[in-house]
């Protein structure tokens, strides 16, 4: 059985998804390649954790390329491909 609210768990998106300027709480980093648990705990280690505070900046080339991300009080450049293994919902 789970305690989740229902519209907590259809409100989750990936990072690769939020608008910019928005906030969101990380809620999960999903591990989708035989290289994920490794991919997983570095963005772990650089703060990428469940319950932190997360934020697109900025977005370059359309969408298409690298994402400016802020978690906690550091900026990252991030590709798309990390950002779209973290599920985040809006805080």
């Amino acid at each position: 059985m789970t305690h989740a609210h229902p519209t907590t768990a259809s409100s989750s998106i990936t990072l690769d998804t939020l608008p910019v300027r928005v906030v969101a709480t990380i809620r999960n980093i999903r591990t989708a390649t035989k290289d994920g648990a490794a991919l997983k705990r570095r963005l772990m280690e650089l703060g990428f954790v469940p319950g932190e505070r997360v934020e697109v900046l900025r977005r370059v080339f359309a969408g298409r390329g690298p994402l400016a991300v802020r978690v906690g009080t550091s900026t990252f450049a991030m590709r798309t491909l990390e950002s779209s293994l973290i599920e985040v919902v809006h805080a």
